[in-house]
């Protein structure tokens, strides 16, 4: 299972700060992350990948 550690989100378009990634996870908004270790933490990919997707998929319904 793939990781994606906070700094290379950008690689997958998420351009966020990370305080308001981190409110994004105390709303339940977003992917929780994994700690690595006590000061370093990364994202499942497939779970970013499917966050991005509902993203995608919620626009295409508004649209409609």
């Amino acid at each position: 299972m793939p990781l994606i550690p906070l700094n290379r989100l950008s690689d997958k378009g998420i351009t966020y700060s990370r305080n308001y990634i981190d409110r994004l996870i105390k709303e339940d908004r977003f992917p929780r992350p994994v700690f690595l270790s006590p000061r370093r933490r990364a994202f499942v990919e497939t779970e970013i990948d499917a966050w991005i997707k509902a993203r995608v998929d919620q626009r295409d319904e508004v649209a409609a």
